[in-house]
């Protein structure tokens, strides 16, 4: 039983964000491994709302020369990012603390280690753009739900997430979910042949971890429970 419990423990705190991948293929017969662990996730009345697009080879070197030549294009013209819209809003229309000081300490943290200073708009344009190269991972995900779903979908979206990105980690594979794809969700949309009533949660990077890249060292703090966790025991009623 510990030895499980330690094994599971070791997988979940040693995942992080890959962000460089060795130029060697992923078997196809592990994707569906990772893809059959991961369908084992909760939810809301079985629905199983996700449904993957995998890009490897020639279609996925389409799509990211096609959406990195957008970003460059959204860098020099900024006004026409609104040509460019997510199908749902992920991140918060306005900013308010801690949220704010946790999201420039994880950015200033990264750009840090790769000695990329405030100012340097262009480095920090190039260093973005690799999310749409995939990092240089060999597979691309794609993860949409049907339009008709509500935020609950989400939920059960976040645990099946999180199980393939922990089965891919038991199997030695790295990856980085994403949403910076969001942005350009119908030209994704469009390419990868989803339908009209389907709506683009994120993408993700995955492959084998190139450990000699820096930026793979990079890792990222948690609070601990005490300092998000509430306790309402007898304790706190005597109090």
């Amino acid at each position: 039983m510990n030895a499980r419990k330690n094994l599971l423990d070791e997988l979940i705190c040693s995942r992080h964000s890959v962000r460089a991948y060795l130029d060697k293929p992923v078997p196809r017969s592990c994707l569906t491994e990772v893809l059959d662990v991961a369908a084992r996730a909760p939810s809301g009345s079985n629905m199983q709302p996700w449904k993957v697009y995998v890009l490897q080879g020639e279609l996925k070197r389409i799509l990211v020369q096609k959406v990195c030549a957008l970003h460059d294009e959204l860098f020099l013209n900024p006004q026409k990012a609104q040509l460019y819209k997510p199908h749902y809003a992920y991140y918060p229309k306005e900013w308010v603390s801690p949220f704010l000081e946790r999201r420039r300490e994880n950015g200033w943290g990264l750009y840090s280690l790769l000695g990329i200073e405030r100012g340097e708009k262009e480095k920090m344009h190039q260093q973005h753009r690799k999310n749409f190269e995939f990092f240089g991972a060999p597979v691309g995900l794609f993860f949409t739900a049907h339009r008709s779903l509500e935020g609950g979908a989400l939920i059960d979206y976040g645990m099946f997430l999180q199980n393939l990105m922990l089965a891919a980690k038991g199997r030695g594979l790295g990856t980085c979910p994403q949403a910076a794809w969001n942005s350009f969700s119908e030209v994704i949309m469009s390419h990868i042949g989803a339908s009209e009533h389907e709506k683009l949660i994120c993408g993700m990077s995955l492959g084998w971890p190139d450990n000699a890249q820096l930026i793979n060292s990079f890792g990222t703090p948690r609070l601990s429970a005490d300092a998000f966790t509430t306790w309402l025991d007898d304790e706190t009623i005597d109090g």
